[in-house]
């Protein structure tokens, strides 16, 4: 019978390979190098974590100050927004987590991730399309809290959780984030004024 794997050398690997992967990122990377850096054999690391694309999907995933994580549970709490402006100030203090120099290290490396289980979905699984659906599945009670069928809050949190994921990506690519601060201010005054229950049709001319 084999050996059981070691949860504590498990997870002293795991927290190694996210410093190795956040070093060198993920284009390239292959099972031996980083065997080699790390001290071990690639067939040890596939005992541990049976595929490359899952070892590095646990690593990133090791991030407990991850935006998603501390998110989680405003919808449920006693402090999730009641208004528009209260939602607003909501996505306004989770633009700046991802403003911070610490997640900015990280996100390079998460979009990487995010692009190759689109071109890849074999291997790196439909994470671009789980991570957008898990951000909107949150989104989508605290746009009911204001009064909107689920229908229709679930197309507004679509439309701001597709719409901020795609500044965060172009801030990446031209590595200008105040310009996309800048146009997320601008999206939240356009949206903020629509996230009425009923919002007052825009009359003709007379």
């Amino acid at each position: 019978m084999p050996r059981p794997a070691d949860p504590a050398k498990r997870a002293d690997l795991l927290r190694r390979v996210r410093a190795y992967v956040l070093r060198n990122g993920l284009a390239g990377l292959s099972l031996r190098p980083l065997a080699r850096e790390l001290g071990t054999s690639d067939r040890m690391l596939l005992y541990y974590f049976g595929t490359k694309e899952r070892m590095v999907s646990e690593a990133l995933s090791l991030d407990e100050r991850r935006p998603l994580l501390r998110f989680r549970g405003v919808p449920d709490s006693s402090g999730a927004p009641e208004d528009a402006a209260g939602l607003r100030r909501c996505v306004e203090e989770l633009w700046e987590e991802f403003r911070s120099p610490d997640r900015r290290a990280v996100m390079p490396l998460q979009f990487e991730l995010m692009t190759a289980s689109v071109l890849h979905p074999d291997r790196y699984g439909p994470l671009m399309r789980d991570v957008i659906t898990e951000w909107t599945d949150l989104f989508t009670p605290l746009f009911v809290r204001l009064g909107m069928s689920d229908a229709r809050a679930r197309n507004e949190a679509a439309l701001l959780v597709d719409a901020v994921v795609g500044l965060l990506y172009a801030s990446l690519a031209d590595d200008d984030m105040d310009r996309a601060t800048a146009a997320f201010r601008t999206l939240l005054n356009r949206l903020e004024s629509g996230w009425s229950p009923h919002p007052t049709a825009r009359k003709g001319p007379a």
